[in-house]
């Protein structure tokens, strides 16, 4: 799936058994020949190991099949390289590159053996090449990280203006390719792509979208997690990520038709844990999505309810939708909703005909539930409103 998402073609796919890999070049001489000889059959074949391979390993199976060959870690970071869009996203695919390159550097320039120092014949033996590419490329390196604080800063100061405006904070997570964008479009009524293959979506996206109680809330559609996550992915991520971490709520939306859907589960919170939240901290801020839940609905009778069953006990509740058709959709929004204003407190407040000002902020800043009128032209005002909130217009009506 990983080698079709970025347009190439699957000609031949084993699985190889092998009592332990070679540290030279992980499989068998033996096999390594077979696969020379089958490679030979069409023009300008790639092989796909998928596990990591040591830039030794890569070296000698090359050499050994004659063919290029890449292990998965630079499958994934080839794939980043063509999705990402945003001038963000492109430096973080390179900061991975060049992280993944530094130990992988070969001597392009064979016909420099090392630049001369000094003058005359006291010269120094001067810096070899592949030191001198080395140098290079943590200077980029270097320069790359300084623009990516300036990424992080500008993102900081978004998030505190949200914070402000007690904007609440939603990010979509989950494993790639479990539906995230097609539901992130439902949700927001956004165009956002969305196509059925894994890692569609690189760059964040976030737009506003309106709770059933009537609040604003901003929803993150953000990079979908695989297993095996490269370490330099995560690392250069991290500020991408940082929206996960600092949302209110994470939504987690699982392939519930999918047969890997624990060992899926699984991996998203693993990479949850390497960004620093903890079970705890999931088990507080996470509400499982069961997206493509149709496909569980065609299933027969009773295989059907046994599959809902199963996931229910396996994360311990969620709500079952289908993006694509909508179904669930409403149940969600009112689970999200009710998880948000958890902390609300209900309150009654009692206005004037003249309380013109303290009226609009309610409505501003609270959800209304009834308003009703007495004799002398007293409203009684029934709304739900957030502990800040209630303590700000205390302060500012403290008659009130």
């Amino acid at each position: 799936m990983l080698v079709e998402a970025i347009g190439l073609d699957v000609v031949l796919s084993e699985t190889v058994k092998i009592s332990q890999p070679r540290a030279g070049s992980f499989l068998g001489k033996g096999y390594a020949d077979q696969l020379a000889e089958m490679a030979e059959a069409y023009e300008h074949p790639l092989i796909v190991i998928n596990t990591t391979l040591s830039s030794v390993q890569q070296r000698n199976l090359e050499t050994l099949t004659s063919c290029k060959v890449i292990d998965r870690t630079a499958l994934i970071l080839e794939i980043f390289g063509a999705r990402a869009q945003t001038h963000a996203g492109r430096l973080q695919v390179e900061l991975a590159s060049l992280t993944f390159q530094r130990s992988r550097l070969v001597r392009s320039w064979t016909h420099l053996e090392r630049q001369r120092g000094g003058g005359g014949f006291l010269g120094g033996p001067g810096e070899r090449q592949i030191e001198l590419d080395r140098r290079m490329l943590m200077d980029r390196v270097m320069r790359i990280k300084g623009e990516l604080q300036e990424v992080e800063r500008t993102r900081h100061l978004q998030r505190r203006n949200r914070d402000r405006s007690e904007t609440p904070t939603l990010a979509l997570i989950g494993y790639t390719n479990a539906g995230k964008s097609t539901l992130f479009n439902k949700l927001t009524g956004a165009d956002v792509l969305s196509k059925d293959m894994l890692f569609a979506t690189l760059d964040p996206t976030m737009r506003g979208m309106k709770l059933p109680s009537g609040r604003r809330a901003v929803l993150a559609d953000t990079v979908g997690f695989i297993s095996q996550l490269p370490t330099e992915l995560v690392e250069a991520f991290k500020s991408t990520l940082e929206e996960v971490v600092e949302a209110d709520i994470l939504v987690h939306v699982h392939d519930a038709s999918s047969p890997m859907v624990a060992e899926e589960y699984a991996d998203v919170c693993h990479v949850l844990e390497e960004l620093g939240l903890d079970p705890e901290m999931q088990a507080e801020r996470v509400v499982h999505i069961l997206n493509k839940s149709d496909q569980i609905d065609d299933m027969a009778g009773d295989t059907a309810d046994e599959t809902r069953e199963y996931l229910q006990n396996l994360l311990g509740g969620g709500v079952f939708v289908s993006a694509l058709s909508g179904a669930g959709i409403n149940d969600a929004l009112l689970v999200l909703d009710e998880k948000i204003n958890a902390d609300d407190i209900r309150l009654d407040v009692v206005l004037a005909p003249e309380d013109g000002a303290p009226r609009a902020w309610l409505h501003a800043h609270g959800t209304v539930h009834s308003s009703v009128f007495d004799d002398v032209g007293n409203e009684t005002v029934s709304l739900t409103i957030s502990i800040a909130n209630r303590n700000r217009f205390a302060s500012r009506w403290p008659q009130l």
